[in-house]
């Protein structure tokens, strides 16, 4: 899971909820401290068992070049409620909600980390009309987010982490069991795991309330779709229009650098490799990234000014 160094809002960034035509999303809104929003608006999207808070250390250098920028919590994760069927986790329903908050926000550039990616580009193609542009956007990036399922060693994680919960073979049990088990897991494995890295203590609770606050039905879900996920990128690829962007860390330990840089290649995107990061560049580069990000923003806009 991606670890926040600060739960400090920067100036300029306040807690919101989006309205979308598929309910309110829980949300981190950044907007320049001083002067107007001349850029263009971004969507930021998180990976599995993350939130919103992930991309606090660089909302507020992200707007302070002249763009809102929202982070949200996906449905079911931390302080967005989940839906009221299963179903609601489904690819096509994630990808769906993703495209309800691109249009409700307004956003022109769309970022998903980690399984954000993966629900991210659900939503793109979705919305995609006869190759063309969906909803307006300008640009996609995958952070640290590959072409199909999780392998490696991070999928073996997940699997073990479905085995403890007892749902490895699609076993369902009732929200209120599978929250207990859940809630032993952190106790006995990730709380330890935190500590034992140095995580400071106001920073594992956050972490505590992030995890048990997780739709049960989600968490389970998500998962499986991380490990069956098929490989969209050619479809991807396929859209006109639209510029990309595959961003991720040098030493990844989800999916490698080689894989998303062939990934990048098959996108015809534009690729970054950031020395400094891991699976979150960011939490693990924050300067590093917004530049890089902003970067890739302003060539999109001009571009589609020219």
């Amino acid at each position: 899971m991606s670890t926040p160094t600060s739960l400090e809002l920067p100036a300029g960034v306040r807690r919101a909820t989006i309205r979308t035509a598929r309910g309110g999303f829980a949300a981190l809104e950044a907007t320049p401290v001083s002067g107007g929003c001349e850029r263009e608006p971004a969507l930021l999207v998180p990976g599995y068992t993350g939130s919103k808070e992930d991309f606090l250390a660089i909302a507020g250098l992200l707007a302070g070049r002249g763009r809102q920028v929202v982070a949200i919590d996906m449905r079911g994760q931390f302080e967005t409620p989940g839906p009221d069927e299963p179903e609601g986790y489904s690819p096509v329903a994630l990808g769906a909600d993703i495209a309800a908050l691109v249009e409700a926000t307004g956003a022109r550039h769309l970022l998903g980390h980690s399984y954000g990616g993966l629900i991210a580009r659900e939503g793109l193609l979705g919305q995609a009309v006869s190759r063309q542009v969906p909803g307006g956007i300008a640009s996609f990036t995958l952070m640290s987010s590959g072409p199909a399922a999780l392998t490696g060693p991070r999928a073996g994680e997940l699997r073990s982490m479905l085995a403890a919960l007892g749902v490895e073979d699609g076993t369902v049990h009732g929200r209120a069991e599978l929250r207990a088990k859940i809630s032993d897991l952190w106790q006995a494995y990730l709380k330890p795991q935190a500590e034992q890295a140095g995580v400071p203590g106001p920073i594992v609770a956050f972490l505590a309330r992030r995890m048990l606050g997780n739709d049960p039905d989600g968490l389970v879900y998500m998962a499986r779709h991380l490990l069956t996920a098929p490989d969209r990128t050619a479809e991807l690829a396929s859209i006109n229009g639209i510029a990309m962007l595959v961003l991720y860390g040098q030493d990844d330990d989800a999916w490698s650098a080689g894989t998303q840089e062939a990934m990048a290649r098959r996108l015809g995107a534009r690729r970054v490799c950031l020395p400094a990061a891991v699976h979150s560049p960011a939490v693990e580069a924050p300067a590093a990234t917004a530049a890089a990000l902003t970067r890739f923003w302003d060539e999109a806009e001009a571009a589609r000014a020219a």
